[in-house]
């Protein structure tokens, strides 16, 4: 069959999953609630649904009044006997795969499930709407006329009583479809190599010769192997290799430190990026429009959400609301109920909503990830768009990067320590603090309150990474590749004092 004719029957075909789409869209509230009886009518001979009684739950109030809230401490338990391969606890269908994350809070494994039902209504459905919503806002797109370079993680698959548990990537990539084998590269062997570094060069020799059409991955990772794709073919520009590239699909960390550099190796204005927001537990949320930050939030694919305002997170006042009731530009905790059985789960991550019809966001942060030791509540959200602005006005471009807090010593105030690898670095270091530290304060009314006459913070304090520190430390954490990432701020000094002594070490 021609490669034309091929594009033409692959974009009808995506293109028809947009009426189920403008369902949700037009009725978002009563499609979540039919949502939510649906999991509970399907899981109440399991064990917690006989616990809570699904069965006779019937609206989202009683729901909310009868489930605990939970994290993933909490649920450990049950999910380590499902791995030793017991069933019907959580879900009704047997859960054979686990997707093995160890997250940035701590070293400690995290083994969340994935049931056949969320790998195929809710991961794949995912892949799939994400090419939907690109082809219907880009109706020349040659996407199929090539290959998709998709850069996953570095661990392999690991059976253990009759389960299997691995990276999220890894576990897509062993149970997609044949014919996305086709249209990908490179090969699944080579995807599920172990060995992240040898695995790097491996998808460079493999991958120079083909015609890629698309980039899907972790931006700080996929900086990393584009980066050695122009350095294996002695290029200026990615459109050298690949001239037919028209788009970079990519979540997992934000963008914006990386923008600039982007820019610089695919010098196209009309080079086009898609943002996703997915993780172990689920694929939440697309973009849907050309150059727009904002991100779809997908209500159909078997995941039931609720949030928590985050100016009472965590204290007596908490309290958790459905869809309908959350309003735009508050900062919210997620809580899923899913289709693999996390029922009312706190998944870690800070989202806003940025438009209300459709319900569209942005994704802020991590519970814990935020300092907060003074009261200044600086979140992600705050330190990316500051650096970003800071970068362009000081002509610098970072690598990678954290902040911890330095606490009140006696009569010493307290600050902001930040650690910082560039890979051009500004002229001045000083002004460079300085600009950041008025950006923050524009953009953080709490952080410069606290700021303000040094009444409580003194200035921050900016130490400078050597080169490839940020690598070293993971690969000293056995945390190389694609779903692995260097923690941003912490209220504490863990990972700070960690990565200052391993910085002295050449």
């Amino acid at each position: 069959m021609p490669i034309p004719l091929v594009n033409s029957i692959a974009s009808w075909f995506l293109k028809k999953r947009f009426h189920q789409i403008e369902l949700f869209l037009k009725y978002p509230n009563e499609v979540q609630n039919e949502l939510l009886q649906d999991l509970l009518i399907t899981a109440k001979d399991t064990e917690i649904g006989k616990r809570f009684d699904f069965a006779s739950i019937t609206n989202y109030q009683t729901f909310a009044e009868r489930v605990p809230v939970t994290t993933y401490e909490e649920y450990q338990a049950n999910i380590e006997r499902a791995r030793m391969g017991e069933n019907n606890i959580f879900w009704p269908s047997p859960i054979k795969w686990f997707a093995k994350s160890s997250g940035t809070t701590n070293a400690k494994s995290k083994f969340i499930p994935v049931s056949n039902e969320s790998l195929e209504e809710c991961h794949y459905a995912a892949s799939k709407d994400l090419l939907c919503m690109y082809l219907n806002n880009n109706e020349n797109s040659q996407l199929f006329t090539g290959k998709s370079l998709r850069l996953g993680g570095s661990k392999e698959l690991y059976k253990e009583n009759g389960t299997v548990f691995g990276d999220l990537s890894a576990i897509l990539i062993d149970n997609m479809p044949f014919w996305a084998e086709f249209s990908s590269t490179p090969s699944s062997k080579v995807s599920l190599m172990n060995d992240w570094e040898y695995k790097m060069q491996a998808i460079v020799n493999e991958t120079i010769n083909e015609n890629v059409t698309s980039l899907a991955g972790v931006p700080s990772w996929m900086l990393v192997l584009l980066n050695n794709v122009l350095e294996t073919t002695n290029k200026q520009s990615i459109f050298d290799i690949w001239p037919n590239l028209e788009v970079y699909f990519h979540g997992g960390v934000s963008f914006l430190p990386y923008v600039d550099q982007y820019k610089a190796i695919l010098p196209r204005k009309d080079f086009r990026y898609y943002e996703i927001y997915n993780a172990s537990e689920g694929f939440f949320a697309i973009q849907d429009q050309n150059n727009s930050s904002e991100l779809l939030l997908m209500l159909d694919y078997g995941i039931f959400y609720e949030f928590i305002p985050m100016d009472a997170y965590g204290t007596p006042e908490q309290r958790i609301i459905p869809l309908a009731e959350v309003e735009i530009n508050k900062n919210y905790a997620v809580v899923i109920t899913t289709n693999a059985g996390l029922w009312r789960y706190m998944i870690g991550d800070t989202i806003r909503f940025t438009c209300l019809r459709p319900y569209r966001i942005k994704v802020s942060g991590r519970t814990k990830h935020h300092i907060n030791v003074f009261g200044e509540e600086l979140i992600i959200e705050n330190a990316e768009d500051a650096l970003k602005k800071v970068c362009r006005e000081t002509k610098a471009q970072i690598v990678d990067y954290t902040a911890a807090p330095i606490f009140m010593s006696g009569k010493e105030k307290g600050a902001h320590e930040w650690l910082i690898e560039f890979k051009t670095p500004p002229q001045d270091i000083n002004y460079f603090n300085e600009l950041l530290d008025n950006t923050l304060k524009s953009l953080n009314s709490d952080y410069e309150a606290k700021r303000y006459n040094n009444i409580t913070l003194n200035s921050p304090k900016i130490n400078i990474a050597r080169q490839q520190l940020f690598y070293d430390w993971l690969k000293q954490q056995d945390k190389l590749g694609g779903q692995h990432k260097v923690p941003r701020l912490s209220n504490t000094r863990h990972y700070m004092d960690a990565l200052l002594k391993l910085n002295l070490q050449l």
